[in-house]
């Protein structure tokens, strides 16, 4: 992330597991805005995240199973 200069409203990390994400979403400064575990599906997770939705990025941890996320993040244009 050396090169990476942008700032964002919220970022929203997710750890991936088959069946759970746990997802934190921070603000600018650093302050969790929401920190929960919900089922891993694309419906779940739009959800979650609609209310950031207008200056989000997202970085995820995982193992295998992560195609999915990447495939909802190029959809909706994270």
């Amino acid at each position: 992330m050396n090169f990476y200069l942008s700032t964002h409203r919220h970022y929203c990390g997710i750890d991936l597991h088959a069946r759970s994400l746990y997802v934190c979403i921070l603000d600018h400064a650093g302050d969790t805005l929401l920190h929960k575990e919900i089922p891993a599906s694309p419906d779940a997770l739009e959800q979650l995240i609609e209310p950031y939705r207008d200056d989000l990025v997202i970085g995820v941890e995982c193992m295998h199973c992560w195609y999915w996320v990447a495939d909802f993040c190029e959809d909706n244009r994270y």
